[in-house]
């Protein structure tokens, strides 16, 4: 399925424009053209769903919508839907190297508003928006009733609604709350319109050019979610819908304490008696919109930490069994066989070991990882490499090279520099990238970051 090819990671938000963060605009179309150009095959992206209060996209509102942050301006007034004089003179955000969450939050809503209004009283798009409504019907109202409501309680998170009555569903507050709140939701509607065809048209304008894109999707979704609010019986919760058990990992080279996601726990009992149906549904919606999908935390299919929904660490939790082959066995009766990348970073054992294999999915070796340890058995080093995985200088997870190889010891930096056989006049990012596209993997992907020798200051997650 995957032949020898290379790639590039950069996710949409690095993009340069001038809306405060990047978007599926002129900038998206000149990258893929870059692509092209260095005879890439792959763009790799982070998750394009919404994102919440960490601003990041493994913590998302919808585990199938879109962020609408990421669409263009530029292509809402070539449609014929805004001004540029609606957004030309808004300020975005003063740092170019940095995202201001906050402000672009305030400033892009406004700006979209009046392309909505404009939208609907527009027949040219009627037919289409219609198609893309019954589409999409198995989650998309479902969704825009959820953010509705959300913003009519102050964007508080679904447990603190003051209705508990709506956050139980119940008919009555239900229908009270769709009359009330009509418009609202059209507002959510219509923007993932623009979103979904905007993504659309780029991913189509790539593939013309045979670039492929390699999507991201998190294991679990967010406890302030629609797939909380309407599929309670899929997770771990209490009657207010509060998570009993979060989801994390126990310590490890990122944290002392542990990593506490707070992810709400699915419950797989029930999962298993509606035949996974959720999660065939879930990849069946990202194969529409990418054409490799790299799945996030693959450890936490074979066992995952449970952590107590109270704690403030993760340090305490256990592992508990998860689904194993049982699921990806259900995914490919009714899916087939298809492109999936597994995460299997972390704490790796026999049993993850087995289900990577039951699977046959290509797993993940991190050049980084194997240069720390000077003794060269680490198994992310470049000669423990194999044909069937992805290779990465390092993922959004880690620093960038140059901060990386910063703040190594005398001796690492010395046996990174004699085993790469680094000229003098190298900089430590090419000779990491040569030696990336010298291993045998399948797929070697470098980071934009990379590629450009940024600085530390460049990394994408802390």
């Amino acid at each position: 399925m995957f032949t020898r090819s290379s790639g590039v990671l950069m996710h949409i938000t690095s993009l340069p424009n001038a809306f405060g963060i990047g978007s599926f605009g002129q900038s998206a179309y000149d990258f893929v053209d870059f692509l092209v150009e260095t005879k890439q095959t792959y763009w790799q992206i982070l998750p394009l769903t919404t994102t919440s209060y960490g601003d990041s996209p493994y913590q998302s509102f919808s585990a199938i919508a879109g962020n609408t942050h990421f669409i263009d301006f530029d292509l809402l007034a070539q449609a014929g839907l805004l001004n540029t004089s609606d957004y030309a003179s808004v300020n975005f955000g003063e740092d170019p190297t940095k995202v201001d969450y906050e402000r672009i939050f305030h400033a892009r809503r406004p700006i979209l508003e009046i392309a909505v209004k404009n939208f609907l009283i527009k027949d040219a798009f009627r037919s289409d928006f219609q198609n893309f409504e019954k589409n999409n019907r198995t989650w998309l109202d479902d969704y825009a009733e959820f953010m509705a409501f959300k913003e009519h309680f102050g964007n508080k998170a679904l447990q603190k609604w003051e209705d508990k009555q709506l956050i139980a569903r119940q008919p009555e507050a239900l229908e009270k709350y769709r009359a009330m709140l009509k418009e609202k939701i059209q507002y959510f509607k219509v923007t993932q319109y623009f979103f979904f065809q905007q993504w659309k048209a780029l991913k189509a304008y790539a593939n013309r050019k045979g670039i492929q894109i390699i999507g991201d999707m998190p294991i679990y979704v967010a406890a302030d979610s629609v797939e909380v609010w309407t599929k309670p019986e899929l997770f771990q919760l209490d009657a207010e819908r509060n998570p009993r058990f979060v989801a994390g990992v126990p310590a490890d080279q990122f944290s002392a304490t542990g990593q506490l996601w707070g992810n709400p726990l699915y419950d797989w009992e029930a999962h298993k008696k509606q035949h996974y149906a959720w999660w065939i549904h879930r990849i069946e919606e990202s194969f529409k919109i990418y054409d490799v999908l790299r799945i996030d935390h693959f450890k936490g299919f074979s066992d995952y930490w449970q952590v107590d929904g109270k704690a403030d660490i993760a340090k305490y939790g256990c592992w508990q069994p998860g689904p194993g082959y049982d699921l990806f066995k259900a995914i490919k009766a009714q899916l087939g066989d298809l492109p999936i990348i597994a995460e299997d970073l972390g704490n790796i054992d026999d049993k993850a070991r087995k289900l990577l294999t039951d699977c046959n999915y290509p797993g993940m070796k991190i050049l980084q990882f194997g240069f720390e340890d000077v003794s060269g058995e680490s198994l992310d080093s470049p000669h423990y490499c194999i044909p069937h995985s992805i290779v990465y200088t390092g993922t959004h997870d880690n620093d960038v090279t140059q901060g990386w190889y910063n703040g190594l010891t005398p001796e690492q930096q010395q046996y990174i520099n004699s085993y790469t056989h680094r000229c003098h006049d190298e900089s430590i990012c090419q000779a990491m990238i040569r030696q990336l596209f010298a291993t045998v993997s399948h797929i070697a992907i470098a980071t934009m970051q990379d590629i450009l020798a940024l600085p530390a200051s460049s990394r994408m997650n802390t």
